[in-house]
C-alpha cells in the first residue's frame, strides 16, 4: 500500500490537464513508433498466441519469487517469451506471454498457470489472444513482438480490453492506428483479439508513467464511451520488472 504522500502525488498527476499531453508533437510520437525491423528474423519464431495474466496479490516485485517462476515457465510447451508486469499503485503480479500455438497457450492457462496463484492462496485472471489475426495491425504500430526493435526502454505498460465481440478481420484498424500514432508517449502497440470471444484490446508501451496514466484514465475511456461499452484497463511499471523480463527474452528492452 502506498503512503499518504504518494497517494497525494498520484492524485495530482491524474488531475494534470490533458492539454499538457496532447500538446506533444505528433511527429515525435511517430518517431517513437518507427518500426526499425530486426534483420535476423530467421532464428526467431513468430507468436501464434498471446496470454495475459494477473494475480490478485500485492507484493513488492523484489520480494516475488520470480527467479524460480522463470525456471518453471521456461519448461512449458510452446513458450516463447514473457514480459513481467507489476501493477502501478497496486503491486499486483502478472505477465504478457507469447506462445507458438493457441493450443499450447490454452494448456498453459488451464494447466500450469493456476498453480502459481494457488501457491499464494489468491485468485487470478487469464486471457488468451490470437496472434496471427492482429499481425498486420500490430506491425503498423511498431509492435516488438513481430520483429520491430525497441527505440528505448518503456517506462510503463497499459493493458486495455473492451467488452465487445467483434472479429478482428471486420475491424477497421487503419483509422484507429492513425489516431493512436498521435498519442503522446506511445512507443509501440500490440493489438489483442480474444480467442473464442473476439474481444478487442491492446498492450501498449509508453515512454513515461504520466503519459500511460493519462491514456488509461482519460483517453481510452473516451474511446469506450463512443462505442457504448464497458472496458478493462491496467497500468504497469516497466522499470521494476526489467531484469526478470530480460531473463525471459521480453522483446520490449533494447539489447
Amino acid at each position: 500500500m502506498i503512503d499518504d504522500d504518494e497517494n497525494a502525488e498520484f492524485r495530482e498527476r491524474t488531475r494534470m490537464p490533458r492539454r499538457r499531453f496532447l500538446a506533444a508533437s505528433a511527429a515525435a510520437a511517430g518517431a517513437l513508433l518507427a518500426p526499425t525491423l530486426l534483420k535476423a528474423k530467421d532464428h526467431e519464431m513468430s507468436p501464434k498466441a498471446f496470454v495475459y495474466t494477473e494475480v490478485a496479490i500485492s507484493v513488492p516485485f523484489d520480494q516475488a519469487p520470480w527467479k524460480k517462476i522463470n525456471v518453471d515457465i521456461r519448461k512449458q510447451p510452446g513458450f516463447l517469451n514473457k514480459t513481467w508486469l507489476q501493477g502501478h499503485a497496486t503491486q499486483s503480479l502478472g505477465g504478457l506471454y507469447a506462445f507458438d500455438t493457441v493450443e499450447n497457450a490454452s494448456k498453459f492457462v488451464t494447466g500450469y498457470f493456476p498453480t502459481e496463484p494457488r501457491s499464494f492462496g489468491v485468485a487470478h485472471n487469464t486471457r488468451v489472444f490470437d496472434a496471427e489475426v492482429v499481425r498486420a495491425a500490430s506491425e503498423d504500430m511498431g509492435s516488438v513482438h513481430y520483429g520491430a526493435a525497441p527505440v528505448q526502454k518503456p517506462a510503463a505498460f497499459v493493458y486495455t480490453e473492451l467488452q465487445i465481440s467483434k472479429p478482428f478481420e471486420g475491424f477497421s484498424w487503419q483509422g484507429r492506428n492513425a489516431e493512436l500514432k498521435a498519442v503522446p508517449g506511445l512507443q509501440n502497440k500490440l493489438w489483442l483479439s480474444g480467442h473464442g470471444t473476439h474481444s478487442l484490446g491492446g498492450f501498449d508501451a509508453f515512454a513515461s508513467l504520466d503519459e500511460a496514466i493519462d491514456y488509461a484514465i482519460n483517453a481510452f475511456p473516451e474511446t469506450a464511451a463512443k462505442l457504448g461499452t464497458a472496458f478493462y484497463t491496467r497500468i504497469f511499471d516497466a522499470g521494476v520488472t526489467e531484469e526478470a523480463s530480460r531473463e525471459m527474452d521480453s522483446p520490449f528492452y533494447p539489447a
